[in-house]
């Protein structure tokens, strides 16, 4: 604790000493990150009991159910977030290979032992606990599309990319094949929008932009529910009934919640009316609790969620550190923006969490595995502004005195 605070006066001594002004909340963006993570921790947890406590009580006898696995979640989390920022991010280059192994070999297990839930197999049970494959490969894709990124020149040879790239569309693929298309478009997604950003050269970027946009149309046609569910965004009151019957109710969950809501488990949307009011659409009852002020809320914390990642990203000294915050950053404000622009109606239905908001064991704890990683490189960016600001060493001058030097 002293060496942070003689740190922490350093640091607001330089500022006086250059004409600057020596008070700030935030000691460094990395600090500022950690802060709006755990408002969004805090928000999560209150909105996770108040929208789950109702199907607890119908389903599990508890009202506790499914505030005391989030908690037990974030517990665990934050034993991920632990050992992440204290590993080196360099070394993450090490596990991208053996990561893909074991994350291809869990997508697989999920079509053997996987557990079926609404026609899909998503899910991977392992005695008491319950992993979902598919988060993971969000995360490593990520690591791989940084890997690559950070090659620079030398991706003017495609063997250099190309087998990395076939890593990411194989677990797009198994992730489609559950089927999941929505994680299935992040999982390859977000890897290229950073390769979008590298030094691949330019006639590779088209064919990747030609390619993606044929992965989408197939995804969407793949499943005749998706091209429903697209239609239904267009007109929900069209089918409201079935296909718009979660956009109507998310939409008069969040109108009824007015300026400042209805108050913390008070909302009645998530009374059977709203499907799935835990998870894909936790954000409607926040809102129709909270209201527009708590909606606020959310929207600043991640708009400073992706200010300070990008700021992390910035000042990283290598393009590894800077494609991997980038990549974690987008990865985790993308997901934020998709969900609360759909449950808005402003996007269909393609069933992606609010992180930190939403209700998910494996979500949490990869989004806290990510943050430690992006902790890290914050870290690492402090240690070389520190060495920047200490002033060179000048050389000691050795005087070497003669017996015979007289004294004047």
């Amino acid at each position: 604790m002293r060496e942070g605070s003689r740190e922490a006066s350093e640091i607001l001594a330089e500022r006086k000493a250059r004409g600057e002004s020596p008070r700030s909340f935030w000691l460094s963006d990395r600090e500022a990150m950690l802060g709006v993570v755990f408002c969004l921790l805090v928000f999560g947890t209150i909105n996770i009991f108040s929208s789950s406590f109702f199907l607890g009580i119908t389903d599990f006898d508890s009202p506790y159910f499914f505030l005391k696995k989030h908690l037990i979640n974030v517990a665990v989390g934050m034993v991920a977030f632990g050992i992440f920022q204290q590993l080196d991010y360099h070394k993450l280059r090490n596990l991208v290979t053996p990561g893909a192994a074991v994350v291809i070999v869990m997508l697989v297990l999920v079509f053997i032992l996987g557990e079926e839930i609404n026609g899909a197999k998503r899910w991977l049970k392992l005695g008491p606990v319950t992993l979902q494959p598919s988060e993971f490969a969000k995360l490593l894709t990520i690591l791989i599309a940084a890997a690559v990124a950070a090659q620079g020149e030398r991706l003017a040879e495609w063997k250099n990319y190309l087998g990395q790239g076939g890593l990411v569309l194989a677990m797009a693929a198994l992730v489609e094949f559950e089927p999941d298309g929505a994680t299935a478009a992040i999982v390859v997604g977000v890897p290229a929008i950073m390769l979008l950003c590298s030094a691949l050269p330019s006639a590779v970027k088209k064919n990747m932009m030609l390619v993606g946009l044929g992965m989408a149309g197939a995804i969407l046609i793949k499943q005749p529910y998706r091209i429903k569910r697209f239609i239904s965004f267009l007109d929900p009151w069209s089918d409201p009934e079935d296909a718009g019957y979660q956009i109507i109710q998310s939409m008069s969950a969040i109108g009824s919640g007015g300026w400042m809501g209805m108050g913390v488990g008070q909302g009645i949307s998530k009374y059977k009316y709203l499907p799935e009011a835990h998870t894909d659409f936790a954000f409607s009852i926040w809102c129709q609790e909270q209201g527009f002020v708590g909606a606020v809320l959310v929207f600043i914390s991640f708009f400073a969620l992706a200010y300070y990642g990008y700021r992390i990203s910035y000042k990283s000294k290598d393009l590894f550190g800077q494609f991997l915050a980038a990549g974690i950053t987008f990865l985790l404000v993308g997901q934020g923006v998709a969900n609360m622009l759909m449950i808005a109606g402003f996007f269909p239905v393609v069933g992606v969490p609010l992180p930190f908001i939403s209700y998910g064991g494996t979500s949490l704890m990869v989004t806290m595995t990510a943050v430690g990683m992006l902790s890290n490189i914050g870290i690492y960016n402090e240690k070389k502004e520190k060495e920047n600001r200490q002033p060179a060493q000048r050389p000691q001058l050795k005087l070497v005195y003669s017996r015979n030097t007289r004294r004047e």
